[in-house]
């Protein structure tokens, strides 16, 4: 029976202009989209993705695709991925997040190319814990701040940004003996765990990505049944009770979740607790504890 592994997380709270929409104007644009009738700004799972693959570079892992900071492009190692239809499993990015190179028809009436090999591990879209409330900060770039910037003598350049205060979360699922290497969802693990910078704006807002509570299940149902499960309660606490809800009804089995963070500290927490959850006060033991669970799994 193949095994799961799902996750719900939700990021620690900060001052958001993460994955800009189009500018209007001198304005910065979050992106956004309506969630439960209101406003709420998001991320996307490919600037999540985009940043989980640089973490498992950072930790050592090769890599088919690496980002030219200078260039601001990606560099290929094996761009035309002989190496994975060949049967090998070379780079973690290929077999863990896959991949799409899609080639136009070079003549009229005939067909184009794609190499596709979907990702095992999949991500949702980042949603904000709160609506977006419509803040926007200006400010002003110094006289011949930047090359576009205005000329001595005339007055500074205006520009405004749209900001967010919040916190966001997503979720993510990988069948593990899908990968070519299996224990590649370990190092996916540890990478969700240790993300840092998601998207971005210039430099000028560093936002916490990592996981400040998370919920984590190895199990053999095929269905996540946790993905956006982070609210929060009157007391602006972040809660879980949907997936008190869940595990109370049957759908969920309590011995198959792990949580950590602050969440844990709760009434939500306590409740999983006596219904079967393990719980860890920090992110990093709840981690560990899943992936020893999955190396269990994986030697089975």
């Amino acid at each position: 029976m193949s095994m799961h592994v799902f996750g719900a997380v939700v990021t620690h709270h900060g001052t958001a202009a993460n994955n800009r929409g189009e500018t209007e104007g001198n304005i910065t644009t979050l992106q956004k989209l309506v969630w439960h009738g209101q406003v709420h700004s998001t991320v996307s799972a490919e600037a999540i993705r985009f940043a989980l693959r640089r973490r498992l570079i950072d930790a050592g892992h090769t890599s088919n695709r690496i980002w030219d900071e200078d260039a601001r492009s990606n560099e290929w190692r094996d761009a035309t991925f002989e190496d994975w239809k060949s049967g090998g499993s070379k780079f973690i990015d290929d077999d863990l997040l896959g991949f799409m190179s899609a080639k136009a028809a070079k003549e009229e009436n005939t067909k184009g190319s794609a190499e596709v090999h979907r990702g095992i591990l999949e991500v949702t879209r980042a949603i904000s814990l709160t609506p977006w409330p419509g803040d926007v900060t200006f400010n002003a770039a110094s006289i011949e701040a930047t090359p576009s910037a205005a000329k001595k003598g005339s007055n500074p350049v205006p520009y405004g940004t749209e900001v967010h205060a919040t916190r966001y979360q997503y979720g993510f699922a990988m069948t593990p003996e899908r990968l070519r290497q299996p224990e590649r969802a370990i190092a996916a693990l540890e990478a969700i765990a240790s993300l840092g910078e998601v998207a971005g704006n210039h430099g000028r807002f560093l936002f916490d990505f990592s996981p400040d509570s998370i919920v984590l299940r190895i199990t053999p149902d095929p269905a996540p049944r946790l993905l956006y499960t982070f609210s929060l309660d009157k007391g602006n606490r972040v809660a879980v009770g949907g997936l008190v809800s869940k595990v109370d009804a049957g759908d969920i089995e309590g011995e198959e979740l792990i949580l950590g963070g602050p969440v844990t500290d709760s009434a939500d927490g306590e409740k999983l607790v006596q219904i079967g959850a393990t719980v860890f006060p920090g992110v990093k033991g709840a981690v560990v504890m899943a992936m020893d669970r999955l190396k269990e799994e994986l030697r089975t």
